[in-house]
C-alpha cells in the first residue's frame, strides 16, 4: 500500500498559517492607520484643548495629545467608522500586485 507524502499538506498548511499572519498584521496596521486619522480628526474637533481659566495648566496641555490618541485607538478597536476595512482592502490588493 503507498501511502501519499504529508509534505504538501504541510506545504499548504504553512502558507495558510503565513497568509493567517500576514492577514491580521494588515488588519492591525489599517486599525492603527484609521486610529491616526480619527485622532486628528478629534484633534480638529476641539478634544483636548485647554478649557481655559479652570483647566488643568501646563500639564493637561503636555498629555490632551495622548488622551485623543488613546481615545481614537478605542474607537477604531471598536470597529471605527469603517476605514480600517478599506485600508485592509486596498493594502491587502496592493500586496497581492493587484
Amino acid at each position: 500500500m503507498d501511502i501519499p507524502s504529508m509534505q504538501p499538506v504541510a506545504q499548504s498548511r504553512a502558507r495558510i498559517d503565513q497568509s493567517e499572519n500576514g492577514d491580521a498584521r494588515l488588519h492591525q496596521a489599517a486599525r492603527d492607520l484609521e486610529a491616526t486619522f480619527l485622532a486628528e480628526m478629534l484633534k480638529s474637533a476641539g478634544l483636548g484643548k485647554s478649557g481655559g481659566e479652570f483647566s488643568g495648566g501646563a500639564g493637561e496641555d503636555q498629555f490632551s495629545s495622548l488622551m485623543v490618541r488613546a481615545q481614537a485607538q478605542q474607537i477604531a478597536d471598536a470597529g471605527g467608522i469603517g476605514l480600517a476595512e478599506t485600508f485592509f482592502h486596498a493594502m491587502k490588493e496592493a500586496e497581492n500586485g493587484g
